[in-house]
């Protein structure tokens, strides 16, 4: 049962990743719209790498939680 949360859980992680990367990118004037209150905002920079470190982190988390139970099987 805990090993099928494993895959929404690692989509998750990867869809709070690309977010992450997204918001960094407006951060930096590279994508989005130019009205938005976070293209060319520094402080989005910081705020995607750290949104993008949390999704890498889940998806780990998923990672983990699928090679435990599998091992434990």
């Amino acid at each position: 049962m805990i090993m099928k949360l494993s895959i929404p859980i690692i989509v998750i992680g990867a869809i709070i990743l690309a977010l992450g990367i997204i918001f960094h990118l407006q951060g930096q004037a590279i994508v989005g719209p130019q009205e938005s209150f976070m293209y060319a905002n520094p402080e989005w920079i910081t705020y995607g790498q750290q949104i993008a470190i949390i999704g890498i982190l889940i998806i780990g988390g998923g990672i983990g939680v699928k090679i435990y139970f599998a091992k434990k099987r």
